[in-house]
C-alpha cells in the first residue's frame, strides 16, 4: 500500500476524528439500533434502517482511517531544501496565474485556494523533485500552462 502524506496536525485531527467515532458516535448509533429493535417488527421500522445505515458509514470511516493512520507518512516541513519534494513551499510564476506560493501536500490535505497542491495532481507532480529557476510544464484541461519556479522556502 501506498504511503498517506500528512502533516503532523493533518495526522492529529485524523486521530482526533477516530477517537470521537469509536468513543462517541458508535456508542450513540449502536443505543440507537437497540432502542429501535426493542420497538419491535424491523421490517417497517424507519429509526432501525436509519440506525444501521448511519452504522454502516460510522464503521466504514473507522476502518478507512484506522488504514490511513496505519499508513501514514509524516511530511517534514523542512526550509531552504535544494528540491522540491512533499512538504516543501516555493513560489512560482505560471503566467496568467501570475506568481503565487504553492506547498506540495498530500492528496487528503490539498486546497488548491489556500496553496496547497497535492503531490498526486498536475501542479504538484511537475514540481516535485524540480529546483528553484527550473522551467515546468502542467497540462490542464484548458491547455499546457508553463510555470518558472522562483523560489524555493
Amino acid at each position: 500500500m501506498k504511503p498517506y502524506y500528512v502533516t503532523t496536525e493533518a495526522l492529529d485531527k485524523l486521530k482526533a476524528e477516530l477517537k470521537e467515532l469509536i468513543t462517541t458516535k458508535r456508542p450513540e448509533v449502536i443505543d440507537r439500533i437497540r432502542r429501535a429493535r426493542e420497538l419491535g417488527d424491523l421490517s417497517e421500522n424507519a429509526d432501525y434502517s436509519d440506525a444501521k445505515e448511519s452504522q454502516g458509514f460510522i464503521e466504514g470511516r473507522i476502518m478507512e482511517l484506522e488504514n490511513m493512520i496505519r499508513n501514514s507518512s509524516i511530511i517534514n516541513e523542512k526550509t531552504g531544501a535544494a528540491q522540491i519534494r512533499i512538504g516543501t513551499t516555493l513560489v512560482a510564476d505560471c503566467g496568467k496565474l501570475g506568481k503565487k506560493e504553492y506547498t506540495i501536500v498530500g492528496s487528503n490535505e490539498a486546497a488548491p485556494a489556500q496553496g496547497k497542491i497535492s503531490n498526486e495532481s498536475p501542479f504538484g507532480e511537475a514540481f516535485l523533485g524540480r529546483t528553484a529557476g527550473d522551467q515546468v510544464s502542467v497540462k490542464t484541461p484548458r491547455g499546457v500552462m508553463s510555470c518558472k519556479i522562483i523560489e524555493i522556502k
